[in-house]
């Protein structure tokens, strides 16, 4: 039996902070204890590790990423391998990616291309999503089948047109389903068929820079798309969870619905809360960096996301982590906006940009732990293993130095992409050490991690539905 114990530290989780020391036997957590009282000092150990001065946290579980996705003729540029190793140095030590089904395929074959994408190659622990991109009798029927397996949501698109998108009755026929086997519908909400129109025209017009990205995916036509699933899913009786939120019309909706008392919930992402248009009008092509979609508003909508967050009508920070190099792949749009591949790197910074908005007076520390580990856990049935310090939880652990400050950049961060979406920003706060079902695998700043340690980790179903 392994025992290590990690003493001195301030422990935060979602509901609590306490001066206490953590046990840790055979990959869980065994016991916590506060500092200093006869109970923590009878924790006997095989290794000790201080954290007098830091804090001790559950690791983060980031919902959203796209490791090795194909889009736009290119693929995202984090494998499974260096993208899981880029997390655990930002102290996530769970990811749920998604699986992509091709029109015209099985649900199966797709799961089972991911499956070989990610096997031996994660360095901390991983789950699936299921993108649904071809509604039928066969798809629906495999929908069952999949969260019986432990994959129980499942992605569709209102945009992309010809690619990803489903129609209302496809969405709806989903929906109805999922309401049947408990599985979560995620919806990329934006109206994909106007939005085309509003692409066409721009071009023709001879807008085709980066900033027009923005300007043609327009707030309205999220909050529209929003409002449209939303009622989509009351009609089917089922919950929904609306990934990206970026607009503040969009916010409004989510909020009407919960006021309402349906099972909706909402996501953004660490670039809605501190990046916006100003960053796509960048000159030179660079505001190619930040395409993504839904694409960054203009700097007024963040206070909607921050009061969302909150108050609860935002539950979870995700990073929609899809990177693209600049040098050979963004600049694929060249000249055409519409073909810049979409998405951003992220994976590695949520945690610390969500401490600097602690910092900032945004959000609490137990908000913090909340948005970044409990709320995406619970929301796909990876609660209590997962996003908790408690006895019997895996002992995903970080010890983080609040008052360490780094600047971001592409020549420090680990992400395999050549430029960093925030770089020379300041922030206070990093990943000091990381344990994985506790095996170090980031020791005081060096990576001792390896692919393969990372499990594939099948999934209940969503743990707030009412």
């Amino acid at each position: 039996m392994s025992r290590t114990v990690i003493r001195g530290g301030l422990v935060i989780t979602a509901s609590d902070e306490i001066h206490a020391d953590v046990l840790i036997e055979d990959g869980r957590i065994a016991a916590l204890a506060a500092t200093g009282t006869p109970a923590a000092g009878a924790f006997t150990a095989d290794h000790a590790l201080d954290a007098t001065g830091r804090y001790v946290l559950p690791g983060g579980v980031d919902a959203h990423t796209h490791m090795e996705l194909p889009f736009g003729g290119t693929f995202a540029s984090d494998t499974f391998e260096t993208g899981t190793r880029a997390a655990a140095w930002g102290g996530t030590t769970t990811v749920v990616d998604f699986a992509v089904q091709s029109v015209g395929r099985s649900l199966r074959e797709g799961l089972d291309a991911w499956h070989a994408k990610a096997e031996g190659n994660c360095a901390v622990d991983y789950g699936f999503h299921m993108i649904v991109s071809d509604v039928n009798d066969d798809t629906l029927k495999e929908m069952d089948l999949l969260v019986d397996e432990g994959v129980t949501s499942f992605k569709q698109f209102m945009a992309y047109p010809g690619v990803f998108y489903s129609d209302d009755g496809q969405i709806l026929r989903a929906m109805q389903r999922s309401a049947d086997n408990g599985g979560l519908i995620m919806m990329h909400a934006e109206n994909g068929i106007a939005i085309d129109v509003l692409v066409q025209q721009a071009l023709a017009r001879g807008e085709t820079d980066p900033r027009h990205h923005g300007e043609v995916r327009k707030a309205l036509l999220e909050a529209e798309a929003t409002h449209r699933a939303i009622r989509l899913a009351q009609v089917a009786g089922a919950p929904l969870y609306v990934v990206h939120v970026s607009a503040a019309e969009a916010v409004a909706e989510l909020t009407r619905a919960r006021d309402d008392g349906l099972n909706v919930f909402g996501e953004t992402c660490p670039q809605y809360l501190f990046l916006s248009t100003d960053n796509l009008a960048e000159p030179e092509f660079a505001g190619a960096k930040y395409v993504c979609s839904t694409p960054l508003r203009p700097r007024e909508h963040q206070a909607s996301l921050w009061r969302g967050l909150r108050g609860n009508d935002l539950q979870v920070v995700s990073t929609d982590h899809c990177p693209f190099c600049f040098v050979g792949q963004k600049e694929l749009g060249r000249g055409d906006f519409s073909k810049i591949p979409n998405g951003l790197p992220g994976v590695e910074h949520r945690m610390d940009l969500l401490h600097q908005a602690v910092v900032d007076g945004h959000i609490s520390r137990r908000r913090w732990i909340e948005i970044a580990c409990a709320a995406p856990a619970r929301m796909f049935g990876l609660y209590p293993k997962k996003g908790t310090l408690a006895p019997g939880a895996d002992a995903d652990v970080v010890i983080y130095d609040p008052h360490a400050e780094q600047v971001l950049s592409a020549e420090t961060h680990h992400m395999n992409v050549d430029y960093s979406a925030y770089e020379g920003k300041r922030v206070t706060g990093r990943v000091e050490t990381v344990l994985s079902r506790g095996v170090p695998v980031i020791t005081e700043r060096e990576y001792t991690g390896r692919a393969g340690h990372g499990a594939y980790t099948p999934r209940s179903t969503c743990q707030y539905l009412t």
